[in-house]
């Protein structure tokens, strides 16, 4: 074999490493180029995460600074928790007469507006509610 002979073999070994090597390099790129967009994902997907995270606990402070209103305060005449207690045993929408009955009150005119003016208080005060004239029941949560 001559000298240029000998040369053309190993530059034809070059060349056919340099063809592999490049091949290689073409398919890690592109692997590259799969794991960026794929990375890009993730870090879109973690930010949506990171941003519902603090609309959420944004929106958690913004429930827990709204002050809770008091509970409507009771008139101090023991009368009015006798009434609220019916309520709570009946569970249902009364009259004014049927509370009379409830309490064991003759059902006089006298009886009846009394705790006809009751139930009205009740109802100025939130307590109760009147859900047509006449007809009162404790609000629903």
């Amino acid at each position: 074999m001559t000298g240029q002979e000998a040369s053309r073999v190993l530059l034809d070994k070059i060349d056919a490493r340099e063809a592999v090597l490049t091949c290689e390099a073409e398919q890690t790129r592109a692997r590259i180029d799969e794991l960026t967009a794929r990375l890009r994902e993730l870090d879109e997907a973690i930010d949506h995460l990171q941003i519902t995270r603090k609309t959420l606990l944004s929106l958690a402070d913004d429930d827990d600074a709204e002050p809770s209103a008091p509970p409507p305060a009771l008139p101090d005449h023991p009368a009015y928790q006798q009434i609220l207690t019916v309520f709570a045993d009946v569970d249902r929408p009364l009259r004014a007469r049927d509370l009379c009955q409830a309490l064991d009150l003759p059902i006089v005119s006298k009886n009846t507006e009394n705790i006809r003016s009751k139930l009205k208080r009740l109802v100025s005060r939130g307590i109760l509610i009147e859900t047509e004239p006449g007809l009162f029941t404790q609000p629903r949560p």
